[in-house]
C-alpha cells in the first residue's frame, strides 16, 4: 500500500514539474522587448538630372545598422546609420541636357535618419489573446541626413525617406524584413556639381530632381524585456 502511495506521490511530483516548465518555458516566450538592434544589405539607386528613366538604375551597393524601440505591437521608431553607393550616366537618358552636356558620376552617401514605422498587424509571437502575428506588412516615413565627400564636391543635405516592408519573426527575439524606400534630397548636389541646377530654373528646396532608393533585407536581434519576468513568486 505504502509503495502504491509512494509510486502515485512520484507520479504527481513529476507531473507538477512538466507543467511548472512548461509554465515557465509559455510565459518566456511571450516576453515582449522593447529593443531591437541589427543589420541591412541591399541595393541603392540613383534618380535625378544623370537618370530620369528609371527608379531602379545602375544598382549599387547599400548597408548599415539599425536600431529599433518598439511602442507596442503597431508602431515603432526606428533609427538607421547607412552607406549607400549610387551612380549615373546622362548618356543613358533620352533627355538632353543643356548644351548637349554629358555627364557620368559615382558616388557614396552617407546616411542617418529617424522614421516611424505602423505594423498593419498586431507583429508579435506568444500573446494570441492580443492576436498577435509573425508576420505584417508595414509602411514607414522619417527624415535623415544624407552627406558625401567626392573629390570636388562634398555636399550635405537633408531627405525624406519613405517607404513600405514586409517583417517576419522567426524566433522569439530574431526578425526578418525586406523594405523598399524612396530618399527624396532636399538639395541638388548628390549627383554631381555640375549637375546642380542644370536648366537654370529657379527652385526651393522642394523643387529639384535628386532622388535615391534602396531596397534592403534586414536581420534584428529582440532585446530588452518590457516587463521583467517573475522570480519571486512564491512556489507551491
Amino acid at each position: 500500500m505504502m509503495s502504491n502511495q509512494s509510486n502515485l506521490l512520484k507520479r504527481i511530483l513529476v507531473l507538477l514539474c512538466i507543467v511548472l516548465a512548461t509554465s515557465i518555458m509559455q510565459h518566456t516566450y511571450a516576453q515582449d522587448y522593447k529593443y531591437e538592434l541589427g543589420i541591412e544589405a541591399g541595393m541603392s539607386s540613383y534618380w535625378g538630372d544623370a537618370n530620369q528613366a528609371s527608379i531602379i538604375y545602375k544598382p549599387g551597393f547599400t548597408g548599415g545598422a539599425v536600431f529599433r524601440y518598439v511602442i507596442d505591437y503597431r508602431w515603432a521608431i526606428r533609427a538607421n546609420l547607412s552607406a549607400a553607393m549610387i551612380s549615373g550616366d546622362a548618356t543613358d537618358d533620352d533627355n538632353v541636357l543643356p548644351g548637349g552636356d554629358e555627364y557620368k558620376f559615382n558616388t557614396t552617401l552617407f546616411d542617418a535618419g529617424c522614421r516611424a514605422e505602423f505594423n498593419f498587424f498586431n507583429y508579435g509571437v506568444g500573446a494570441t489573446y492580443k492576436n498577435t502575428s509573425r508576420f505584417s506588412p508595414y509602411i514607414t516615413a522619417g527624415i535623415a541626413f544624407c552627406a558625401g565627400f567626392p573629390e570636388g564636391n562634398n555636399f550635405f543635405a537633408v531627405n525624406i525617406p519613405f517607404g513600405v516592408g514586409v517583417k517576419y519573426k522567426v524566433g522569439e527575439r530574431w526578425n526578418l524584413g525586406l523594405e523598399f524606400a524612396m530618399h527624396k534630397v532636399l538639395g541638388d548636389n548628390i549627383d554631381s556639381k555640375d549637375l546642380k541646377d542644370p536648366y537654370l530654373i529657379p527652385g526651393s528646396a522642394l523643387k529639384n530632381t535628386d532622388w535615391f532608393s534602396t531596397m534592403v533585407f534586414s536581420i534584428t536581434y529582440d532585446f530588452g524585456f518590457r516587463t521583467l519576468p517573475c522570480n519571486t513568486c512564491p512556489d507551491f
